[in-house]
């Protein structure tokens, strides 16, 4: 997607622990990672290339208001669930509309979104997700995903991950939103976009969307 635009500044929008933003910092590209979450920042300080992204602590709309970052960035991304995270469409709206302010004339927004009609919650269960993992520092980690709510549109899940070194459990708890094709249409529509795409996502065909909208 970097190379298909031919893009040199991105803005990634919940960026997280950095994964995605260091990786294009390697590249050269230049990055502003935005996370609401503090501890998921101080852990992007940590990634290789780190010190060549910019992280902020707060939300899309918290860069656009800084007039120093509008009209700055290529392409605004949003990774993993972050799309779905937004529960409210006023919320959601707000967000678009902040990327929008964030990008240049002409520059993108992409991001992912699980099929809704694929109903990928069914596959949310402690037998079929439960995992161990080797954390540096950390030793083995133990993690799974098990749903415990479904509302129309809205699917709650427990993320419990468990440090095995020691025992220590923290316990995860979060709602996502499965929107429709014809619902992020319309929001991107509202927002100011256009060419919208709606792409199957490659590595998992007709069970998650790569959207692309034209700023």
């Amino acid at each position: 997607m970097i190379d298909e635009f031919n893009v040199s500044a991105v803005l990634d929008v919940g960026c997280g622990t950095g994964t995605f933003g260091s990786l294009l910092a390697q590249r050269g590209t230049r990055v502003l990672g935005v996370d609401p979450a503090g501890a998921s920042a101080a852990v992007a300080h940590t990634k290789p290339s780190a010190d060549q992204v910019t992280w902020i602590v707060g939300t899309a709309l918290d860069v656009a208001a800084d007039p120093a970052q509008q009209q700055q960035w290529d392409l605004a991304t949003m990774t993993a669930n972050v799309a779905q995270v937004f529960l409210s469409n006023e919320e959601w709206a707000l967000t678009l509309q902040a990327i929008r302010a964030c990008l240049r004339p002409g520059g993108y927004v992409a991001f992912k979104s699980r099929v809704p009609s694929d109903r990928g919650w069914t596959r949310w269960t402690k037998e079929l997700t439960q995992r161990v993992v080797d954390v540096v520092g950390e030793g083995p980690v133990e993690e799974w995903v098990q749903v415990t709510k479904v509302d129309g549109a809205f699917v709650t899940f427990d993320s419990p991950t468990i440090f095995l070194a020691d025992g220590e459990r923290v316990d995860s708890t979060s709602t996502l939103r499965f929107r429709t094709e014809e619902e992020f249409r319309d929001s991107l529509s509202k927002a100011g976009f256009a060419q919208i795409q709606v792409r199957d996502l490659p590595y998992a065909p007709s069970r998650g969307w790569l959207i692309i909208a034209h700023a």
